[in-house]
């Protein structure tokens, strides 16, 4: 319980001053409520002035972090208790829910958003940022130990590619956890790129192959460019166009739906006026229905 004491003085100022040389606190220390502001009276005697002092509680960092919460579930409509777990030199809140689901998200969202809102209350006023951890069903953990996973399989195949491989955005704890779990492996270089909020983590093989423009323009081992002569021609050797052979007889003067004036539309076993894609082949027989007869 906070201490609490009672000043006198001839004036208000005067009681509080007095107060706090007792009590050796600041004014923005205390609590300060006037029982009695001094009066006078008409036979020249005077009241005294005074004053309820009490010492302000002072919250910790993480007492701070967790009424925030509070008030922040309420507004929010979660049905979820902050609890501190240890108070060192890193803060971890864990969260009392019945549902983990309403809290962490579908990846983790929702709780980083909340972490981040802890961890701006607890370091307000501070000089030296404390890191803040908010947990809730061991979520923290576990998430760490899945990128653990990620990180090694995707390092393994970026040796075996020779191509660097990035992650998806990640919060620069997640992304801490990336560069320690592949720290001692030979094989490998991590580094972050991006912007926040869409900062990512990329793994590079130090036996990756350098990029070169030509390799895009290779044709069976050799290069586009070589097939080209001194003036920026094209080498290649065109081949002819083969032409279509038509029919000798009743061939139709311009395409294959016009015939010649004073000729029949369709002559029995003679060239019907349509080739190409209309009839089909150009190596189909006419045939006469009559033999099938």
């Amino acid at each position: 319980m906070a201490r609490q004491e009672i000043f006198s003085g001839k004036t208000v100022e005067e009681a509080i001053e007095a107060g706090l040389a007792a009590m050796n606190l600041t004014k923005d220390e205390v609590e300060i409520e006037v029982l009695e502001e001094g009066k006078k009276k008409l036979l020249g005697k005077s009241l005294s002035a005074q004053v309820r002092m009490s010492e302000k509680e002072t919250l910790s960092d993480a007492q701070r972090a967790v009424g925030f919460l509070k008030g922040l579930f309420e507004v929010l409509a979660l049905e979820a208790e902050p609890v501190i777990a240890e108070e060192g030199e890193k803060i971890v809140i864990s969260l009392n829910v019945d549902s983990t689901k309403g809290v962490i998200g579908r990846r983790g969202e929702i709780i980083d958003s909340i972490q981040t809102l802890a961890g701006a209350v607890a370091n307000t006023g501070r000089r030296d940022y404390k890191r803040v951890v908010v947990d809730c069903g061991n979520y923290r953990e576990e998430r760490e130990e899945t990128l653990k996973r990620v990180a090694q399989k995707l390092a393994a195949k970026a040796v075996k590619t020779g191509k660097r491989m990035r992650l998806e955005p990640m919060n620069p704890y997640e992304r801490r956890i990336i560069h320690s779990a592949l720290a001692e492996n030979d094989e490998v270089t991590t580094k972050s790129e991006g912007s926040e909020p869409s900062r990512y983590v990329v793994i590079m093989p130090k036996n990756r192959k350098p990029y070169h423009k030509s390799d895009r323009n290779d044709r069976g081992g050799k290069n586009f460019r070589d097939n080209r002569d001194n003036r920026g021609r094209s080498s290649y050797e065109k081949k002819p166009y083969p032409r279509r052979e038509l029919p000798e007889e009743s061939t139709p003067e311009s395409s294959g739906t016009s015939f010649k004036r004073g000729e029949s539309s369709f002559k029995k076993g003679g060239f019907s006026g349509f080739f190409g894609t209309y009839l089909g082949n150009d190596d189909e027989t006419p045939t006469d229905n009559n033999d099938e007869e």
